[in-house]
């Protein structure tokens, strides 16, 4: 397996274009089975997921093609289609099941095999199968399998959410663009991903009101068409390289960057004495003078403080003037990187969901291993700013959802590598 060695070697200056939102990407590219005509996915992100759903949805009979080194992604969805996700290919990536809801509208039947992913909790699917359950399919659960099936097709129905999962959002509107009449689905999740779906939804024909509120409303219709749509900004890579420079030091610009993708997270980097502004192409970032300001964070579903931003914020902190303490309210299991942290000299103490983070002046390199896709970006964070070097290992992990780190960071000056595996 691939490790990263990073040198920490002071501030950090430069430009980094931030790619298309790999979690939009994974919502986006199920939406194909919806209609028989193509579906056009530009400003793709080229990471190891998106391969893995390339795969799933190659074994469901759709053709997919990458154009443009992978920025472009081409699919139709005109064949017969298969309605069985392989273990095989759902085991690897956990967004495997957002395929559940579009074969079901498809087709009428699925087969979709218990996902996997980053083992960060339980992220139940019973969620999904009841607002599905609403739509009118029946789904019971045998060989660790899903088999859901809708005699008569879909039927429009209103359902209200225990959670607002953003994964069942999508499942929810996917499959309700194709059910018989209105579909009314309350307690939705409101994240920019889901009001990029429904964008893209819409240029297919979807008649869909209330994307970025609690309450969606959809209309279904008999068919949909083809169309292009471009991936909207990946707002967890970008604030992931607003957090280089507000621990190094310098000043980075984030092409493409929006505070609207990240309002919550901004304010809490102004709290801790970090600069952030609007350009004509993106978003400035420098440290303002001396070391950063101890701050609490929250994790909430969005508008809130991102779950995915919670263990690079972390690594912020753990140099920070004063004691944070940071809640994980979303997912347990969420701090699995604080005793790599600590073996870099941070002094963490986690309790349940809540970990305190008592500053320190500065952070020692050491070899330290990556427990999930944040946490392996976390490390490199930190790394940056540690005296001497730190190797990073178990990496796999951060190809799943950061393309080019090593390349990005050295354009502004990072002593990163990556060290092949033996």
């Amino acid at each position: 397996m691939d490790s990263i060695l990073v040198k920490g070697n002071g501030p950090l200056n430069g430009v980094i274009p931030i790619a298309g939102a790999k979690n939009a990407c994974l919502t986006l590219m199920p939406a194909t089975l919806l209609s028989e005509e193509p579906l056009t996915l530009t400003n793709a992100p080229r990471l190891s997921d998106i391969r893995t759903m390339t795969q799933l949805l190659q074994s469901l009979g759709v053709e997919v093609s990458a154009l443009q080194a992978g920025k472009v992604i081409t699919m139709s969805s005109h064949s017969d289609i298969n309605p069985v996700a392989d273990y095989e290919i759902v085991r690897k990536m956990r967004a495997s099941n957002l395929v559940l809801g579009p074969l079901l509208a498809r087709l009428g039947h699925a087969v979709v095999s218990l996902p996997g992913g980053c083992a960060i909790g339980a992220r139940p699917m019973d969620i999904h199968i009841d607002a599905l359950a609403a739509l009118g399919a029946e789904i019971d659960l045998r060989d660790g399998y899903l088999h859901a099936t809708a005699k008569g097709g879909l039927k429009g129905a209103v359902h209200e959410m225990r959670f607002a999962s953003v994964g069942a959002t999508e499942n929810f509107v996917m499959a309700a663009t194709l059910a018989k009449g209105t579909s009314v689905l309350k307690n939705a999740a409101r994240e920019p991903e889901i009001v990029d779906l429904v964008a893209c939804l819409r240029r297919m024909g979807a008649e869909i009101e209330g994307e970025g509120t609690p309450t969606i409303t959809i209309q279904g219709v008999d068919r949909l068409r083809g169309a292009t749509h471009p991936v909207v900004t990946d707002r967890i890579e970008l604030g992931t390289y607003m957090l280089a420079p507000a621990i190094c030091g310098g000043e980075v610009e984030c092409l493409g960057g929006r505070i609207d993708l990240l309002s919550a997270f901004c304010e809490k980097l102004d709290a801790a004495g970090i600069s952030v502004t609007e350009t004509a192409n993106g978003l400035k970032v420098a440290r303002k003078n001396g070391r950063v300001r101890a701050v609490d964070v929250v994790t909430e579903p969005f508008p809130g403080f991102p779950t995915d931003l919670q263990a690079q914020m972390m690594a912020l902190l753990c140099t920070a003037e004063g004691t944070s303490v940071l809640e994980e309210k979303i997912f347990e299991n969420r701090f699995m990187h604080a005793p790599e942290l600590m073996r870099m000299g941070a002094k963490i103490e986690v309790q349940g969901g809540h970990a305190t983070v008592h500053g320190v002046e500065k952070l020692r390199g050491a070899p330290v291993m990556a427990t999930d896709l944040r946490a392996s970006v976390s490390l490199i964070l930190a790394g940056l700013a540690a005296e001497g070097e730190t190797l990073v290992s178990r990496v796999y992990h951060l190809d799943r959802g950061y393309e080019r780190v090593e390349e990005k960071l050295r354009a502004c000056g990072a002593q990163i590598e990556r060290v092949a595996g033996h």
